[in-house]
């Protein structure tokens, strides 16, 4: 499967941003999918999973702030990002994971084969 991510940009904090990532070569309601990101100096880290049939996780930083959804009628997956903060600036990187199981979703990036080539969201203080 291929993933397209976009939706990123240059925000201030408080302000909101949707990112979306689009799939395309495989059955896309066959995958898992994930929000990851990566600040300058930083390692990978895990935002936000889906599963198959639509529960979901979050990294406990953007519980609260952060939705992650998904539709299957579109191939894509969507993080909203709401009440933005400085440090939430990093490449946000889609991922996605073949699943045999409806309700797992991953939340560690060794899970994932499949990314995308990410999007930089920038928020200045």
């Amino acid at each position: 499967v291929q993933l397209q991510a976009s939706g990123g940009g240059l925000v201030q904090a408080g302000d909101s941003l949707r990112l979306s990532c689009a799939a395309s070569g495989r059955t896309f309601s066959d995958y898992a999918l994930g929000w990851f990101r990566q600040a300058p100096g930083m390692e990978r880290e895990f935002v936000s999973g889906i599963s198959r049939s639509g529960s979901s996780t979050y990294a406990d930083s953007v519980k609260g702030r952060f939705t992650i959804s998904r539709d299957n009628a579109k191939d894509t997956v969507y993080l909203q990002m709401n009440s933005l903060k400085s440090e939430n600036t990093a490449v946000y990187y889609c991922a996605a994971a073949r699943s045999s199981y409806s309700g797992r979703y991953y939340n560690t990036s060794v899970r994932y084969p499949y990314w995308g080539q990410g999007t930089q969201v920038t928020v200045s203080s």
